[in-house]
């Protein structure tokens, strides 16, 4: 029978999902948008995603500790660096690497991808030199909903605000997609890039935009994700690139809102698994429950 406290434990629970499942919905929005042009498996997006949220914690350490900034200041100082470099990395990769790999040989997008992660991990450590850096918590006030059960089901501020803020973003890219010519010159592309060129639209613009916006969405994800968590590694960036590229097969690939909702639902069913079945073994068996999805749930398409 259920109890008072096994409902609150439950709602408690949804509330823990909402940060990780909108983590992966933003992730899952940015890289439907390259993906739907180029169709090539991409992992650059979590590297993007790891290099983008180190950087903030090294830079709001250097602005607490060199600048003498506060730390609300230091925070903003960090962000701010952070997104410039991560846009300008995803911009050099894709314009040097992925860009020339993709039109010329793009199986080696993958490895390419794989190794551009451990380039930018080795820039990070030598720059913070083999130090672990952590950021002090903030906005971690903590406020209880409903007592019931004996079992309190609680929300801080950082965990409340993340999800909001991710849920406005996405709100705001499908309507700009749905409504902008821009989004219409991205949905001509993605159906059919040759009659999109004899059309007017420039193909290559629209690629070249579509992978500036997967790279601040890997930015933006990168900065909540560090904020929330209070550090950031490449083994995360490779596991989160790698979650959300399976996510995209299974699902619709070239829908963004698609994706992100799938997104959602994964983040939700993982943070389940861990409270309900077992936490060390989440990782494996969400991965695993991606894998079988993707195969028995397999679309055949023209590429």
């Amino acid at each position: 029978m259920l109890t008072a406290s096994d409902l609150a434990y439950c709602v408690q629970q949804i509330i823990n999902a909402a940060p990780i499942s909108a983590l992966y919905a933003l992730l899952a929005f940015g890289y439907s948008l390259s993906f739907a042009l180029t169709r090539r498996p991409d992992f650059t997006m979590g590297a993007l995603f790891a290099f983008t949220g180190q950087v903030f914690i090294f830079f709001t350490g250097f602005g607490w500790t060199a600048l003498w900034l506060t730390y609300p200041a230091a925070l903003g100082f960090g962000a701010i660096v952070a997104l410039i470099y991560g846009v300008l990395a995803g911009g050099v990769i894709g314009w040097k690497i992925t860009g020339p790999l993709q039109a010329r040989a793009p199986t080696s997008v993958i490895p390419a991808s794989l190794a551009l992660m451990i380039v930018l991990m080795e820039l990070v450590r030598i720059a913070a030199d083999s130090r672990d850096l952590w950021l002090s918590p903030f906005l971690n006030q903590r406020f209880i909903l409903w007592a019931g059960g004996g079992f309190p089901v609680s929300v801080t501020l950082i965990q409340s605000l993340e999800p909001a803020l991710i849920a406005i973003i996405l709100m705001a890219g499908a309507l700009y997609l749905a409504r902008s010519a821009a989004g219409r010159a991205w949905r001509a592309v993605a159906d059919d890039p040759l009659a999109a060129e004899l059309l007017g639209v420039n193909a290559r613009k629209v690629v070249v935009l579509a992978g500036l916006a997967t790279a601040v969405a890997a930015g933006l994800a990168g900065l909540l994700a560090s904020a929330y968590y209070g550090s950031m590694d490449f083994g995360s960036g490779l596991m989160f690139g790698l979650k959300v590229v399976m996510i995209a097969a299974i699902g619709e690939q070239t829908s963004p809102s698609r994706c992100a909702l799938g997104a959602v639902v994964f983040g939700l069913a993982e943070t389940f698994f861990g409270a309900y079945v077992s936490f060390e073994w989440r990782d494996l068996a969400m991965m695993g429950m991606l894998v079988v999805l993707a195969v028995t749930l397999r679309r055949e398409s023209r590429l």
